[in-house]
């Protein structure tokens, strides 16, 4: 077969298996990830605030019985976050005399504690991509770079990576086999996303998939092992396998595009 036949059926065998994995549904780790997420509540703007004050480095905060269901413990002698609770009770018979059973609404403070102040079983986390990529990581990194976009490298919130137009930010504490694969899911969203006007981009969910499919495929072509990191992400924002059928084209030109730059020596 010449190089495109390769690679082309590298790109086929790669997608059929990532629809396979989507068609089976959501994995134990991605099920067990979500079920944990379900326990954080969504704390408002002005608790964000509170807690920010109280301890910066905070990342996961929730309180102390919340922390048991998880299997772990608040250790002895750590000082709780105070956040405001809202509470709603029903007022007394002769409070409610012309308003019926309404409820009011009142707030009080509570204590919470963050990840870093526990002790016990590990949270459940999403897969990794793990493996070596070796040179493949400066090639695809040069390959980014030629098209004129910028890699910063810095701290991010909640985030491994970010296409902004021009720019790719990546979190500092990727290891060397999911810096590739972020990289090349940001590079496909620079490819596929950034040039359209934002009343022509497609929903997150396609735009999601699209991104995570071509990192997939180009990862896999590197020899990275990739589990079920690339269908759980897609699953995650609501993609699923006929999604992932109606964008096939899109995302096999993209993912072609960028191994030929990376494999060609």
């Amino acid at each position: 077969m010449t190089k495109a036949q390769d690679a082309k059926a590298l790109i086929d065998s790669a997608l059929s298996d990532l629809a396979e994995q989507l068609e089976t549904g959501k994995s134990e780790s991605l099920t067990r990830f979500l079920d944990m997420l379900s326990r954080f509540h969504s704390y408002s703007f002005g608790n964000v605030m509170l807690i920010l004050s109280q301890r910066p480095d905070a990342v996961r905060v929730a309180g102390y019985r919340a922390w048991q269901k998880l299997g772990r413990q608040v250790a002895k002698g750590e000082k709780g976050i105070t956040i405001i609770a809202p509470m709603v009770f029903k007022k007394d018979t002769d409070e409610a005399k012309g308003d019926g059973d309404k409820p009011v609404l009142r707030f009080k403070a509570v204590t919470a504690f963050d990840l870093a102040q526990t002790h016990g079983d590990e949270l459940p986390e999403p897969v990794a991509v793990t493996g070596e990529p070796g040179h493949y990581l400066k090639k695809l990194t040069d390959t980014v770079r030629s098209q004129d976009i910028e890699i910063v490298t810095e701290h991010l919130s909640g985030a491994s990576g970010e296409s902004r137009g021009g720019t790719i930010l990546l979190d500092v504490a990727l290891s060397d086999a999911e810096r590739f694969s972020v990289l090349a899911h940001e590079f496909a969203h620079e490819l596929l996303h950034q040039g359209e006007a934002p009343s022509e981009r497609p929903a997150k969910a396609i735009r999601e998939l699209e991104a995570e499919a071509v990192a997939y495929t180009v990862s896999r072509a590197v020899g990275l092992t990739t589990s079920t990191a690339s269908s759980d992400y897609i699953q995650h924002f609501g993609g699923d396998s006929k999604l992932l059928a109606s964008v096939l084209d899109r995302v096999q030109a993209t993912a072609a595009t960028i191994i030929d730059s990376v494999l060609t020596e």
